[in-house]
C-alpha cells in the first residue's frame, strides 16, 4: 500500500502544477506579464506594454466564435473606438488556445477583425499564458487599467450583456471618463457574461 502511494505522489505533484488559478484579478492590482510579446493580426510582436498609452489601457478577452461576443461585436466596436478616441490603448486578446486549429486560427482572427473594421491590436494569447494571469474566463471580459498599470474596473461592457436595448448603464465607458478625469471609479466590478475561453487541457 505504501509502495502504491509513494509512486502516486510524483503524479499528484505533477496534476497540482498543472492547475491553474483562474481567481481574476483584484482591482487595485498592477498589469501581470506586460512585457510578453504576442503576434497581432498586423504581424507584429506586441506588448500589453506596447499597446498602453500615458493615459491607460484596455484589455479585452475575445475570439472570434462565441455568440457573446457575436451579439455584443457592435458594442465592442463602440466601447473600443470610445478608448481609441480618448487616447486609451486598446488590446484584444484571443486566448482559445484549445480552438486555434478551428475558427481561432491566426488567419481566422485576420479575417474576422478585417470584417469587423477592427483599428486596434487584436493578439493571440499563445497557450493562454495572459488569460491565466489576469484570472479571465470568459469572453468577452474586460479590464481597464489605468496610467499607473494599475486595474480600475474588471467586468463586462454594460450592465445588459444579453440585451442592447435594455442597457442602462455602459459600466466600461463610464470608468473610461471617471479614470481620465481622475476620479475613483464608481462601478470597479460587474460580472461578464459569455463563452469559457477555450483553455488546453
Amino acid at each position: 500500500m505504501k509502495k502504491i502511494l509513494f509512486t502516486a505522489m510524483p503524479v499528484l505533484a505533477i496534476a497540482a502544477v498543472l492547475v491553474v488559478n483562474n481567481d481574476p484579478l483584484p482591482i487595485g492590482a498592477t498589469m501581470p506579464k506586460p512585457e510578453i510579446k504576442m503576434k497581432d493580426i498586423s504581424g507584429k510582436e506586441v506588448s500589453l506594454k506596447d499597446a498602453k498609452t500615458s493615459k491607460g489601457l484596455l484589455v479585452m478577452f475575445s475570439c472570434n466564435t462565441c455568440p457573446w461576443v457575436i451579439k455584443n461585436q457592435s458594442r465592442t466596436n463602440e466601447v473600443c473606438k470610445y478608448a481609441f478616441d480618448n487616447g486609451i490603448g486598446v488590446a484584444i486578446l484571443n486566448s482559445n488556445e484549445a480552438k486555434r486549429d478551428d475558427e481561432d486560427s491566426y488567419a481566422d482572427m485576420k479575417a474576422y477583425a478585417k470584417d469587423q473594421g477592427y483599428n486596434w491590436y487584436y493578439l493571440v494569447d499563445q497557450n493562454h499564458v495572459l488569460a491565466d494571469a489576469f484570472g479571465a474566463n470568459r469572453t468577452p471580459e474586460c479590464f481597464l487599467f489605468d496610467s499607473n498599470e494599475k486595474l480600475v474596473y474588471h467586468g463586462a461592457i454594460d450592465d445588459n450583456p444579453g440585451d442592447a436595448a435594455a442597457v442602462n448603464r455602459k459600466h466600461l465607458t463610464v470608468a473610461m471618463d471617471e479614470m481620465k478625469t481622475g476620479k475613483e471609479v464608481s462601478v470597479k466590478e460587474s460580472r461578464s457574461l459569455g463563452c469559457t475561453i477555450k483553455r488546453l487541457k
